[in-house]
């Protein structure tokens, strides 16, 4: 029985993956520091008692080592996420998400034992290094354009224009090729990961697989963490009878992909795939389509706020091409997102929900003002 280690575990993706990795006939170890932002000091309920627990931090050699022995295969998901928060904990989020994978690689440089052990690793990267997604042109075609000027969005024309001739563009699916832009310190971090993570993999001789994970939503999903998915954040509002606050106008594109469709896909990457794959289902909604098929199906009918401000480190539409993805992982059935939200929805019915949206907005406009 092949023995792979999970780092981040605990969490909402990770626990998915450690129960898809147990279903299968895996081994599984993982390694967690039981982040309390997500996990409010309390060991989740959904835990799978045939995995071990290893509370530790990425960041220490010491936990590596404790956590892989005997290991074969690598699915490092432990890390600091959120976009906003990022820019007010840089230190962080470079310090869990650049410093913690280093010290994976710089460990199985100089343990040769170990680096012999590992057959494959697979990593999380995130579709926000992208930073604004493609684009088409009637005139120029395919666009990758820079990020939307502040005049331009504080005269609240959301919409990207060629940056040849300045006319209307149409959103487009976006491929691997398309330059990192890395709007955000969080997008950095996960872009150094990657970026490490293949600079090792050549080096080393270790096959890996980076996947760039769209908007992750599902069952487990923090509802009490502000800096979570988009999407929980809506349901967490929805629940507490709050409005969902929507930036620019709600119309922004995004591409939503169930926590179970991932989780089987980190499980099939340790016998197939090389490199980096979009991680998404190429089927993109808006916010406002999202925040609907919510209050549908919790039976609210709350409209969003929308106060027409936006945020630095935001673009404006995203979804992926699944060309490469679809190539080398096929087959793959992707959840239908009014499937997903249903699945999300009565999930959330048993669980507690403390909407502290309002409170992290505070403290971001306190560092980064809405504009």
């Amino acid at each position: 029985m092949s023995k792979v280690l999970v780092t981040g575990g605990m969490g909402f993706i990770g626990s998915h993956t450690v129960d898809s990795l147990i279903a299968d006939g895996y081994d599984v170890v993982v390694l967690d520091n039981m982040e309390r932002q997500v996990h409010q000091g309390k060991k989740p309920d959904y835990l799978n008692k045939k995995a071990k627990y290893i509370l530790g931090d990425i960041r220490f050699q010491k936990d590596w080592l404790k956590a892989l022995k005997g290991v074969e295969f690598v699915i490092h998901l432990a890390a600091s996420v959120g976009v906003g928060q990022s820019y007010w904990e840089a230190r962080k989020y470079t310090g869990v998400n650049i410093v913690g994978t280093a010290t994976l690689f710089e460990l199985l440089t100089r343990e040769d034992a170990l680096r012999k052990q590992i057959r494959r690793i697979v990593v999380a990267s995130s579709k926000s290094l992208y930073g604004e997604g493609a684009y088409r042109c009637k005139e120029h075609g395919l666009r990758y354009p820079q990020q939307r000027t502040v005049e331009q969005l504080r005269s609240h024309d959301w919409e990207v224009k060629c940056g040849v001739c300045g006319g209307p563009t149409e959103a487009a699916p976006v491929p691997e090729e398309k330059p990192p832009q890395n709007l955000n310190p969080y997008a950095l971090s996960k872009y150094a990961t990657e970026l490490l993570t293949l600079d090792y993999s050549f080096a080393l001789g270790i096959p890996a697989v980076e996947f760039r994970y769209f908007n992750v939503y599902g069952p487990r999903q923090s509802l009490s963490n502000p800096y979570t998915g988009v999407l929980a954040i809506f349901l967490s509002r929805l629940k507490n009878g709050n409005r969902p606050v929507v930036f620019e106008d709600g119309k922004q594109l995004r591409d939503f992909i169930y926590v179970g469709d991932v989780a089987r896909t980190n499980v099939t990457a340790l016998e197939k795939g090389e490199g980096v794959y979009n991680l998404g289902t190429g089927r993109p909604a808006s916010l406002l389509e999202l925040i609907s098929m919510i209050n549908n199906e919790i039976g609210t009918s709350i409209q969003p706020e929308v106060p027409g401000e936006f945020r630095p480190g935001d673009n404006r539409h995203d979804f992926a091409d699944t060309t490469r993805l679809l190539r080398d992982f096929s087959p793959r059935r992707f959840t239908g997102l009014s499937e997903g939200v249903r699945q999300l929805t009565e999930w959330s019915a048993r669980q507690k929900s403390v909407d502290r949206f309002a409170a992290a907005e505070t403290l971001r406009k306190k560092y980064i003002p809405a504009r």
